[in-house]
């Protein structure tokens, strides 16, 4: 109950564009986590079934198995031409999310600076105004302080989940590109 009541009066004294920034911030985490979670998990189901592909391969089967990605695309026409554009589609489909994360990742902490830089401001108007006190304006300040670090908090996980969900991709287009390597090879 008191985490509540401290929400309610910060949001009591936060101006507008604080809370507003904090609305964009709080959106941002959302999908972020959103496209983390279903992208992770997507991908490595997919990469599950591309190393049993790819086992599968080295065991002596000439094809893939249907299951398997580069079956589906090659659909029996195993040149290098279709191999390359195998690669590229399943690029293209493996980093699908990257591009948000990485603006998420980017601009978060403007955001949240712009939330500070106005908050600060306003208090600045309040203290020359009025005879306001340090306490008053430290907790001001303080209170300023929170979209700043908010957009850090945003950023931390969105540049993480980019990095994790990056590095998946590379895994599932590394294994692709193997299967493709066995199959022009033999």
């Amino acid at each position: 109950m008191k985490q509540l009541d401290l929400l309610q009066s910060y949001l009591h004294h936060a101006n507008y564009i604080t809370i507003a920034v904090l609305g964009v911030l709080s959106l941002y985490f959302i999908i972020v986590n959103w496209i983390f979670f279903y992208r992770f998990f997507l991908l490595s189901m997919q990469i599950r079934r591309e190393r049993f592909s790819l086992d599968t391969m080295q065991m002596g089967n000439k094809k893939p198995p249907m299951q398997s990605f580069i079956a589906k695309c090659l659909a029996g026409r195993y040149t290098k031409e279709m191999a390359d554009f195998c690669t590229f589609k399943i690029t293209k489909e493996s980093t699908k999310g990257l591009t948000f994360l990485s603006i998420a990742a980017s601009t978060s902490p403007f955001i949240g600076l712009l939330g500070t830089v106005v908050s600060i401001l306003e208090t600045f108007y309040i203290m020359g105004s009025t005879k306001a006190s340090i306490a008053s304006i430290s907790a001001s300040i303080g209170e300023a302080l929170i979209a700043t670090a908010a957009g850090i908090f945003v950023a931390i996980f969105s540049y993480t989940y980019h990095l994790i969900l990056k590095r998946k991709a590379y895994d599932l287009v590394s294994l692709i590109q193997m299967q493709i390597d066995l199959m022009l090879g033999r």
